[in-house]
């Protein structure tokens, strides 16, 4: 576990389980040892900070590029937050730029690390579940690692989109992790990998009880400077 994050766990995660009090469920489902993905929906940014605290081992997020390629004092702290917390960089711009996320998970994976994606590839701009993108199939194939998947109530409420800081007491959150997926051995072609990704989000609903939506969120426009790191998603 990056040494930066090993202090966090110790030093934050205990502040924010008492601030907003996680109920979480199924944490029996998280391996002791050995690479897996989550793959949850996605309300908040709070969702990255509580999941982090909630789960024992070392979660490495997806964060994007420009955080890591940033200049002067706040570029270099940024980068440096980030690479100390283990985080995975990921172009938001698509294409052979973006599957580089892949390059850098795959044998984090491989090694025995846990990764965290949100297959809607963006915070649901309603609070329903949206279609799931295939990125998150494609990475537990080519990784031969399980997918976990986690449902996420409350963080909506405690943090809404527009708003930098997460509040405490606004609402229950609630963190549920379901039995793993096995993709092991499954096709990688269009066809499996929508099927796969269909799986995935049917147990997500089954974890949240959100209104399932067929058809992908829509992408909120990104701020032309300031404001918080976010986790990105997993290429579709």
């Amino acid at each position: 576990m990056p040494l930066l994050y090993t202090i966090g766990k110790l030093t934050v995660g205990p502040a924010m389980r008492l601030a907003f009090r996680p109920v979480v469920e199924g944490l029996e489902h998280i391996p002791a040892s050995g690479g897996a993905i989550f793959a949850g929906n996605h309300l908040s940014v709070a969702d990255e900070l509580l999941l982090g605290t909630v789960v024992p081992r070392h979660l490495a997020f997806w964060a994007k590029s420009e955080y890591f390629t940033g200049t002067g004092p706040k570029g270099a702290l940024s980068k440096f937050v980030l690479t100390g917390l283990g985080a995975i960089p990921v172009e938001r711009a698509g294409g052979r730029a973006a599957l580089s996320a892949f390059d850098a998970a795959i044998p984090a994976l491989r090694g025995g690390d846990l990764v965290a994606v949100y297959p809607e590839g963006t915070r649901s701009p309603d609070g329903r579940l949206y279609r799931g993108r295939t990125g998150t199939a494609r990475l537990a194939v080519a990784a031969g690692v399980p997918v976990i998947p986690v449902g996420v109530l409350g963080t909506d409420k405690v943090q809404p989109i527009g708003t930098r800081i997460p509040r405490p007491g606004k609402a229950k959150i609630i963190i549920r992790f379901g039995k793993p997926l096995d993709f092991t051995g499954r096709s990688d072609d269009r066809t499996s990998l929508r099927e796969m990704t269909d799986e995935l989000m049917a147990e997500i609903q089954k974890l949240t009880g959100q209104e399932y939506v067929p058809r992908y969120a829509p992408r909120r426009a990104e701020p032309t400077s300031g404001g918080t790191p976010t986790a990105g998603s997993a290429p579709a």
